[in-house]
């Protein structure tokens, strides 16, 4: 028997079953609904893996045939198993990282809770005093509270330490620096703002301590390397993380070479339970010689590549990472836009919302040498990873996608676009038409401090209306693909998936944030699983190993408590994962 899903999904008889010639598996699972992620989106009741791989796919009926005296038996009981998870975008070894350190957890806080948890820090390190750094993450900016408040490096300098401190905001495009971490850096009131970056200043003048994208790069050459170590930790404790979440195969968008060191170190002790995927950033600076850029990146393929996917767990490296733009919300206002942002030059109480004098800053990447890199990096067998914000950075990476495409030809290129907060509604078709696939992070699609205090009176009635369009491009025929952006959020991908379905918040965020956001219809559950598995797949450019359970594909699988195919849809945001299968191997399990 095969199992229905909705009116939108066919009925398959048991003619449909797929199968390799039948000899004894090393494992079936049996009695379960499982759904599979192929063309058909079906649902069966069994599988079998030998060495690794799916050799039979259907009803209970027909897996018998593989069930000899050494094969392991899994009755899943009516349980739900699907796809191993593939996220097309996170940041594992930051994740890692942040989990390991001085970690403010997301929290909306008041300046004197901040101030609190960041001396808890500093008391807990005495040992650094006066000259080690400190370096706090996870600060959710966009909850300050109350809404509205406006951090300075005073806030800082006024704790009882000596230490240069860097609050990083979890969004990964935001810094807050005290005096001496500024001072650190030679950041002065006569510094100018880089390519790619502002130093945001006082009403005199005066760096405030907030740095926006390339105006912490600096930070990158002063503060003392991580030792590998603590790398190997921070990539070990990454990959605990994302077992736990069912995911098997990852994207990390922008990917350091110390990172890539420390996940082949973790790979040699036997200790990789995912398919790692890394990306190399791209620099402005790699205008002004695109091919050394695509040496390096090759250089770095040729010893970090573990050539084709295969059983076991392995690292790939066949993307580049290129940011377009920065972040839409406030108080950064640093994604390009093609209409200014709004601001109020009226009052609190009687608001007077009008154009503002900024678009945010130019597109990191003019049109033309971006085609340019876009297209080297393609003829070479690299797929561009774009991080694309502001609706003007958007239209900006299709114009050269456009150019990309004329010059590779019929070559298998994939583009992702990572994020897509904003895409003026001309531009919906062409992600189809140009074979892009919008990377989205669902769980930013609803009411929240970001959408609704630093987002909704600063882009106006007509863009806030069409913020994260994941359901509008999904309608016109876009690939939609997920990825998470961890550590940018905790790592909850059914929460994510939740989210991307109702584009509601969870009740505990209180009235301020309940309802849908914007007009968008959202995903259906068939488009949200698919985007998490085959979708993403088929951006990462392993869809013929991975990401849907059919016949001579590796058996990656995650079981789930509960079906969230037929649950209660925001039951979904509970769902819980059983157990991790990577290469037909049990990586997690649940107590």
């Amino acid at each position: 028997m095969v199992y229905p899903l909705f009116r939108s999904v066919a009925l398959f008889a048991l003619t449909s079953t797929v199968a390799i010639a039948a000899t004894p598996a090393d494992t079936v699972y049996r009695h379960g609904h499982i759904y599979t992620a192929d063309a058909q989106n079906r649902v069966v009741e069994a599988v079998a893996v030998s060495k690794g791989r799916l050799v039979y796919v259907g009803a209970d009926t027909g897996v018998v045939a593989y069930i000899g005296p050494k094969t392991h038996v899994e009755d899943l009981a009516g349980g739900f198993a699907m796809p191993g998870l593939v996220d097309g975008h996170m940041h594992p070894m930051e994740g890692g990282i942040r989990a390991i350190g001085c970690n403010l957890h997301y929290d909306a806080l008041t300046v004197a809770q901040l101030q609190k948890r960041l001396q808890k820090c500093l008391d807990a390190d005495r040992q650094h005093e006066p000259d080690g750094w400190l370096e706090a993450t996870n600060w959710f900016q966009q909850a300050m509270l109350p809404s509205g408040t406006v951090t300075h490096k005073s806030m800082l300098d006024s704790l009882k330490t000596r230490r240069p401190i860097l609050v990083r905001d979890a969004f990964g495009h935001t810094i807050l620096a005290n005096t001496r971490a500024l001072a650190a850096a030679h950041i002065t009131r006569a510094s100018i703002d880089p390519a790619g970056g502002r130093i945001n200043r006082d009403g005199a003048g005066e760096p405030n301590g907030l740095l926006e994208d390339g105006a912490y790069a600096v930070y990158e050459h002063i503060i003392p390397p991580k030792t590998a170590k603590e790398n190997d930790a921070a990539a070990r404790a990454a990959l605990a993380e994302i077992a736990t979440q069912g995911l098997t195969t990852v994207l990390d968008a922008d990917t350091s070479e110390y990172a890539m060191q420390a996940f082949q170190n973790v790979q040699k002790t036997g200790g990789l339970t995912a398919r790692v995927h890394f990306a190399p950033q791209i620099q402005i600076s790699d205008i002004k010689d695109p091919e050394a850029a695509v040496r390096r990146v090759l250089a770095l393929r040729q010893h970090y590549d573990g050539g084709p996917i295969g059983v076991t767990a392995s690292l790939t490296l066949r993307n580049a990472k290129f940011y377009i733009d920065g972040v839409i919300s406030g108080p950064a206002f640093t994604g390009a836009m093609l209409e200014p942002y709004l601001i109020n030059q009226g009052t609190a109480k009687a608001p007077k919302w009008v154009q503002g004098p900024t678009r945010g800053p130019e597109p990191y990447f003019a049109t033309a040498p971006l085609a340019d890199l876009l297209t080297k990096l393609g003829q070479a067998g690299i797929d561009p990873h774009l991080h694309v914000d502001g609706d003007r950075a958007v239209r900006t990476a299709l114009d050269a996608v456009t150019v990309l495409r004329k010059n590779v030809g019929d070559q298998d290129v994939r583009v992702g676009f990572a994020h897509n907060e904003i895409v003026h509604p001309a531009d919906y078709p062409r992600f189809k038409a140009l074979g892009v696939y919008p990377v989205l992070s669902f769980q930013w699609e609803k009411p929240a401090p970001d959408t609704i205090d630093q987002s909704k009176d600063f882009l106006g009635p007509a863009r806030f209306s069409i913020l994260e369009p994941a359901g509008l491009l999904a309608k016109a025929g876009a690939p939609i693909a997920f990825g998470s952006d961890w550590p940018v959020d905790a790592l909850n991908e059914w929460f994510a998936l939740k989210v991307g379905i109702t584009r509601e918040n969870d009740p505990s965020a209180g009235v301020a944030y309940a309802g849908r956001l914007g007009d968008d219809p959202g995903l259906s559950r068939i488009e949200a699983l698919r985007a998490i598995t085959i979708m993403a797949a088929r951006e990462l450019h392993c869809d013929d190993a991975v990401g849907s359970l059919e016949v001579g594909k590796i058996a990656d699988l995650a079981l789930l408590d509960r079906n969230p195919l037929t649950i209660e849809v925001h039951d979904i945001a509970h769902v819980k994962v059983l157990a991790t299968v990577l290469g037909g191997q049990t990586v997690y399990k649940a107590h």
